[in-house]
């Protein structure tokens, strides 16, 4: 269960939920590739060693993995970065979450929301991924970089801020 769903107020419902974009897993997958290549190409030589030459392989071999566990590790933190980042519009509220071991987390009534801004770089406008900047009323502006779908994020704050005017009315 999400941090959103288990913070939920009763009779609030989820309109919209967006996370970091896929293009955060760009350098891990890099650094993955750098620690795995060179891993599998010392754990192969050491195979290779050990059955022509029946000689001590065994270094590299443990180098070898040592080397495929960092390139793993790599993924594993660019994975657990992209998924400790939640952002969630309902009825009621715009919930942010940051962070998994330390957290931070933004939590704003839609009646208190002034502005979000969008800041798209043109590479995110291609890939669909930019910065969402919250402004509540009369707060300090917070910045969320490398979002996935910032326009759609926009789009569904507006849409539940003029839903909750009509009900209010």
């Amino acid at each position: 269960m999400s941090y959103v769903e288990k913070n939920l107020m009763p009779g609030e419902t989820i309109a919209y939920v967006t996370r970091l974009h896929w293009i955060v897993l760009i350098w891990p997958i890099v650094l993955s590739i750098v620690f795995g290549l060179p891993g599998l190409a010392l754990l192969a030589h050491a195979i290779t060693v050990a059955r022509d030459t029946n000689g001590n392989a065994t270094p590299m071999l443990v180098g070898g993995l040592v080397l495929l566990v960092i390139g793993e590790a790599c993924i594993g933190v660019g994975l657990v970065k992209r998924n400790a980042t939640e952002m969630a519009v309902t009825d009621r509220r715009l919930i942010v979450k940051q962070g998994l071991a330390s957290r931070r987390t933004l939590e704003l009534l839609l009646s208190k929301v002034e502005s979000i801004d969008v800041e798209e770089s043109m590479t995110g406008r291609f890939l669909g991924f930019g910065t969402v900047i919250v402004r509540g009323t009369g707060g300090t502006p917070e910045p969320f970089d490398t979002i996935g779908h910032p326009i759609e994020f926009r789009k569904q704050v507006q849409l539940q801020i003029e839903k909750s005017q009509e009900r209010a009315r």
